[in-house]
């Protein structure tokens, strides 16, 4: 048995990592391990910083290969934060006898899925239900999505990084006037708006700082609002009325902006986004002794809130899968009451967990990779990596960064402030998601393998700390085009 400290809460850890290998030697002397099993056990002790989760305190995974059939690898997760006296014993029970049975029973939960890929899971579609929901869910907790955020607002409303962020283009476009490169007309892009603030702080300080320095850049600015959700971009209007007359709003799906924008491809001079990547699907990879593993994902209710939401709003146990199947289609207030059906909705997403199992990455030949990957380019980039960890493979987001740099300018840029992975050997002490943030779902995007795409894609990228707001764990990626 191996035993693994994936974090850095020392107290957590202490009294976790003690109570767990006490436990296993004695489920082990009692018979409820097989001696052949502990021998390949590894316990990963991880500490979830987001309070709403999709982790039961202990998960079981097994290795499976194509057919289905146990391979020899087997995880257990604890989740130390979630550790309480007196829990590990029954904990540990449940999860192993879950995963060693050939065929789980599920009389202790009801699936909602069937096991599959993490960016293909339920829990993306209830993902998107929330960003064109937000205001009913806004209106049912009593408080905006930015309160949910770490400090209370998103750091791209942060004043003063928008004063910088202004200052630097006005002083590219000075320099592309100064060699005569100056397009007519200067496009800017954001994806994903939210309320739009940002991009109407950004526009008041742009406009006055061109007053100030007797430059005409302003009028030529043409200022794209993208978004999937038509909602949102209504919501944004009122943040940019003072510059309506500049901007365009357009339905965009972030993952692919090329698909909508082609027409502007190599004419975009700054494309700027804020926490959009952590939100986009995504998909988790464990590299262990010498093999890749995908982590495969069904999502759950626990048969206790199965037995709570059919007795409180009044749903038959095998009706609850429809009735969230209805709720997912766009209609909250299927209850007869819009209220009631909001509340259902976040019920059953603070009860919804996810199950794992790993399987052999040569086992599925034709896994489709996210955009610029395959198991080869994969194998290439991890040579020096550690050998045996788990990471993301930021399905969405590299989608979306290598859809959007065809889009740049040759002396434009791609600005993302997000919460990134800038080293892989972060993976071994921290755990990054996915975790529940009210109605939405995130995970740290792995920008140490976007760098590594972006620059065999012969672009530059290059990671800041976001130093406006103490405590931030927001980085600034730059991405630019080789010279």
């Amino acid at each position: 048995m191996i035993v693994k400290l994936n974090h850095l809460q020392g107290k957590a850890a202490a009294t976790s990592a003690q109570d767990v290998i006490g436990t296993m030697y004695t489920l082990l002397e009692e018979g409820h391990i097989e001696k052949a099993q502990f021998a390949r056990l590894q316990i990963e002790l991880d500490w979830i910083q987001y309070k709403q989760n999709f982790r039961e305190v202990v998960i079981a995974t097994h290795g499976y290969n194509e057919q289905g059939k146990q391979v020899p690898i087997m995880d257990v997760h604890v989740d130390t934060r979630q550790v309480v006296p007196g829990c590990l014993r029954a904990a540990l029970l449940r999860a192993l006898a879950h995963s060693n049975a050939p065929e789980p029973q599920n009389q202790d939960r009801l699936p909602l899925e069937q096991f599959q890929s993490m960016r293909s899971s339920i829990v993306w579609e209830f993902n998107k239900l929330y960003w064109s929901r937000l205001k009913d869910w806004e209106l049912a907790t009593g408080k905006g999505y930015e309160q949910a955020l770490p400090g209370g607002q998103s750091d791209g409303h942060n004043p003063e990084a928008i004063a910088d962020s202004v200052a630097d283009f006005w002083t590219l476009l000075q320099d592309l006037e100064s060699k005569n490169q100056l397009p007519p007309e200067i496009y800017l892009l954001e994806i994903g708006v939210g309320t739009g603030t940002r991009c109407g702080m950004w526009l008041t300080k742009f406009r006055a700082l061109d007053q100030e320095r007797g430059t005409d850049y302003y009028p030529k600015l043409r200022v794209l609002l993208g978004d999937y959700s038509l909602a949102t971009l209504d919501m944004s209007k009122p943040a940019v009325e003072d510059h309506v007359d500049l901007c365009s709003f357009l339905v965009l799906d972030a993952m692919n902006p090329l698909k909508t924008l082609s027409f502007l491809r190599h004419k975009i001079m700054q494309v700027h986004s804020t926490n959009v990547y952590d939100n986009l699907p995504d998909e988790e990879v464990v590299r262990r002794d010498g093999k890749l593993y995908f982590v495969q994902v069904r999502a759950y209710l626990p048969v206790a809130d199965v037995a709570r939401l059919s007795t409180e709003f009044d749903i038959p146990p095998d009706k609850l899968r429809s009735t969230i199947s209805r709720l997912l289609s766009g209609n909250t207030d299927f209850l007869g009451d819009p209220a009631r059906g909001v509340a259902f909705w976040m019920d059953v997403w603070n009860a919804i967990r996810l199950e794992e199992r790993l399987v052999l990455v040569e086992d599925l030949p034709d896994f489709p990779f996210p955009q610029g990957l395959d198991a080869a380019k994969v194998e290439d980039i991890l040579k020096d990596a550690p050998t045996d960890f788990r990471f993301h493979l930021s399905s969405g987001a590299l989608a979306s960064f290598l859809s959007t740099l065809p889009l740049l300018h040759p002396r434009g840029y791609l600005q993302v402030q997000d919460i990134f992975v800038t080293d892989l050997d972060q993976y071994r002490l921290g755990f990054y998601g996915p975790g529940k943030l009210d109605g939405s779902l995130l995970n740290w995007v792995n920008g140490a393998l976007l760098k590594e795409v972006a620059e065999r894609a012969g672009y530059n990228v290059r990671f800041a700390p976001f130093h406006y707001r103490k405590g931030s764990r927001t980085s600034v990626l730059y991405t630019t085009r080789r010279e």
